[in-house]
């Protein structure tokens, strides 16, 4: 048996990729310490339509495929960490815009809507006011499926304003 009469796997961290880790519970290692991400999808009014909850330290676009799927949209307005080939040729498909900045980078600037793109505020100010419940800002919730009542209670409160 190992230390504190258990047994380890050999190379494993302790607590990530265990079942009901951290890992489990979209919680990541991040410059700032134990981090979760919310990835969202927005309406052109600025209300929460769709979200997912990934580490820390995952790329934006791991929790964007689930959101996409079965949702129909003219546009997707978002960050340079959206700007993936394969992204826009999957919008591109669907006959839906993207209004993404290309990274810095990239040889060629992709055009986009600059108009468009300006809109992008509408999720910075949904992430503002999320981020006045404490519950949210803090993650008061510890495991992944309290973490996710919270925002959705929130978005529902932000809502009703």
């Amino acid at each position: 048996m190992g230390a504190g009469g258990r047994h380890r796997v050999p190379g494993a961290r302790e607590g990530f990729g265990r079942k009901g880790g951290p890992a489990a519970q979209a919680i990541g290692r991040s410059q700032g310490g134990p981090a979760t991400k919310i990835v969202a999808l927005v309406d052109a009014l600025g209300y929460l339509v769709r979200f997912e909850l990934v580490p820390g330290q995952a790329h934006d676009l791991v929790g964007l495929p689930p959101l996409l799927d079965g949702l129909e949209r003219g546009a997707l307005i978002g960050d340079r960490a959206f700007d993936a080939d394969w992204l826009i040729e999957k919008l591109e498909e669907r006959g839906s815009v993207a209004a993404v900045p290309s990274k810095s980078n990239w040889r060629a600037e992709r055009s986009r809507d600059r108009e468009m793109y300006a809109w992008r505020h509408q999720i910075e100010n949904l992430f503002a006011k999320i981020k006045e419940f404490r519950a949210i800002a803090t993650r008061y919730g510890k495991t992944v499926v309290s973490f996710r009542a919270i925002i959705n209670l929130v978005a529902g409160v932000i809502a009703a304003r």
